[in-house]
């Protein structure tokens, strides 16, 4: 069995060498042309998978090692009768630390969030988790996500009241069709009822917010600020846009080694299982995380300095300035994917322990514990 795997994926060749012969590409260099012999393709978000990639080829098999699936026609694949892995979940703790990150940044110290809201749109596996832990750490939060139903936290809030928060966070999929679609779900008209200090976060989908419209109110409205991870137009953010964010990086909030590697693990199982190999379990160690040591007592004065001595978004925001400098837009796209491929690993929240940081019978030590800190 050959099998043609995105490079980004962990474990590309010591892990899924077992399954079959495996050949590493960059995501966006996987086209119809190198599918000729390959009976598995491994991929992430950067490649889009339809009918026009896979049609006439030997393909049976495609797995996803990401959460969403907005690059994928499932319907397409299925006609084709093509089978179909994701990861879903897979990298939900990873984009809320840096939520919480970003967060940690643009609300410092003790008083930080006091007496402020969050809303939160989408409520699902990202979404679903950010509210837990900010419930935790004692911060008023509205959710809206109309797909809920009777499921609907007791925070359920109407998209008006969402949308007056003081910090508004995306975590919706992106679609286009249908009454809940979710392009450009946040246009001209909901950026002016944001609040007049408001923080506006998106780390789902660029496209869930109308990158141009947003632009030109944040240049209208100074004290508006806004964190985005997800840009229309990847790999080549609009520049003027970037230049006036908060916090502009490129596409890595669940970039997470953590997530990562679940990811990979989720999407070796679905081929082994489709494949019919049993598991090795000394193989699949291999795509298992180990603990990132212990916090130190020097950076928790309060739940922010921990995060942001465990992760510190501005790091990956000076890199995506200092890279998208070039006028030639083939060096800046190259550069933007460059970022990603060469991401530095950065640790889950959950895989550093408080240890003897800070008292464990202290707020601090619960606040750590509730923003994501293992005991």
């Amino acid at each position: 069995m050959k099998l043609l795997i995105d490079e980004n994926i962990p474990g590309a060749a010591s892990v899924f060498g077992c399954l079959g012969e495996v050949r590493t590409l960059p995501g966006r260099a996987i086209t119809r042309a190198v599918l000729h012999d390959i009976d598995a393709l491994l991929i992430r978000s950067v490649t889009r998978v339809d009918r026009a990639l896979l049609a006439g080829t030997p393909v049976r098999f495609v797995a996803s090692a990401t959460a969403g699936i907005d690059h994928v026609d499932t319907p397409a694949l299925a006609e084709l009768g093509i089978a179909f892995a994701h990861a879903p979940g897979s990298n939900a703790d990873s984009v809320v630390d840096y939520v919480l990150a970003v967060l940690a940044l643009a609300f410092p110290g003790p008083a930080g969030l006091r007496g402020r809201s969050v809303g939160i749109v989408g409520c699902g596996q990202v979404g679903g988790r950010l509210l837990r832990r900010l419930r935790a750490l004692g911060i008023r939060c509205l959710v809206h996500d109309p797909l809920l139903g009777d499921a609907a936290p007791p925070e359920e809030a109407s998209f008006a009241d969402v949308l007056a928060a003081d910090v508004v966070s995306l975590h919706v999929p992106l679609t286009r069709e249908g009454v809940h679609a979710t392009h450009h779900l946040i246009g001209t008209r909901e950026l002016h009822a944001l609040g007049e200090d408001a923080l506006l976060i998106n780390a789902a989908r660029g496209a869930i917010v109308d990158n141009e419209a947003l632009r030109d109110v944040l240049l209208a409205r100074p004290r508006l600020r806004a964190a985005l991870d997800v840009w229309e137009g990847e790999p080549l953010p609009d520049r003027s846009l970037q230049a006036h964010v908060l916090i502009g990086t490129p596409h890595i909030a669940g970039y997470a080694w953590d997530g990562k590697l679940r990811g990979a693990r989720q999407v070796f199982e679905a081929l082994a299982a489709f494949v019919g190999v049993v598991i090795d379990a000394d193989v699949a160690a291999g795509l298992e995380a180990s603990p990132a040591g212990d916090l130190h007592a020097g950076c928790c004065g309060c739940w922010q300095d921990g995060v942001l001595a465990c992760y510190d978004p501005r790091r990956d925001d000076a890199r995506l300035r200092a890279a998208t400098l070039d006028e030639e837009h083939t060096v800046r796209a190259a550069a933007f994917d460059r970022l990603r491929r060469d991401y530095p690993q950065r640790r889950e929240f959950s895989a550093w322990r408080i240890g003897a940081a800070v008292p464990s019978d202290s707020v601090r030590y619960r606040e750590l514990l509730a923003a994501g800190f293992s005991p």
